[in-house]
């Protein structure tokens, strides 16, 4: 009876557990900042980022991820092509340190159990939480300063390609927008006890920033196959 019951079960959840395996893996690449200072261009990486991610393949569709990355975001208004932030001349570094956790669906089916080599475009959205420092301008020095730390929601929006290099490694490229809760990244909306003090703010304050990581993935797939079972 309970092998009956089991073999049961395994008919019900066959679609999901057709491919669950889980990935573990790096991402290694850069990030930008999208902001009221520096370089508008949005994608354009100019300091290094590292992270970890994690996926559970639920489906040969879609997985569930989460991941930690870190990096340093910077901004320099004399690389920019506008010529009124190029004058200004001011500049910024931030510390940004991220735990996402969401979905990334394929396009096509990607399938981990079987030998063939395997090729997909896919999509990862869901919710960061992010630590990074708020910061007031100097204008003296026209360098931006830190006064505090803060936790803040981001929502991502990622856009990748991947392949498995064998059974056991996939390999990806992507690229991953990051809407911001806040304004200032860069110092241009100080808040908290500088919250009052407009003589400190610059840019358009009714807009918050975005940050961007580009970069590949490497990641080593592990999980038993599913199993099935004969009634006696």
């Amino acid at each position: 009876m309970k092998s009956l019951i089991a073999c049961i079960i395994m008919i019900l959840s066959y679609n999901l557990s057709n491919s669950q395996m889980h990935e573990i893996g790096l991402f290694i690449g850069g990030s930008n900042f999208i902001g009221d200072l520096g370089n508008t261009s949005y994608v354009s990486p100019n300091s290094h980022s590292l992270g970890f991610i994690y996926k559970w393949n639920v489906t040969t569709r879609y997985s569930l991820r989460a991941s930690f990355k870190t990096a340093k975001i910077k901004g320099l208004d004399l690389q920019s092509n506008d010529s009124n932030r190029s004058n200004r001349s001011f500049g910024f570094e931030n510390t940004i340190s991220e735990f996402s956790s969401g979905i990334e669906f394929n396009f096509f089916d990607f399938n981990l159990h079987d030998e063939q080599v395997y090729f997909t475009p896919y999509i990862y959205t869901g919710i960061n939480y992010f630590k990074y420092s708020l910061l007031k301008m100097n204008f003296g020095l026209k360098k931006a300063e830190e006064y505090d730390q803060e936790l803040n929601f981001a929502l991502p929006i990622i856009l990748g390609i991947k392949s498995n290099l064998s059974s056991d490694v996939v390999f990806g490229f992507e690229i991953g927008f990051r809407y911001t809760f806040s304004d200032n990244l860069d110092s241009s909306n100080p808040i908290k006890d500088y919250a009052q003090d407009d003589s400190l703010k610059f840019g358009n304050i009714n807009n918050n920033d975005w940050y961007t990581f580009t970069g590949i993935t490497i990641s080593y797939t592990f999980g038993r196959l599913p199993c099935y079972c004969k009634e006696k």
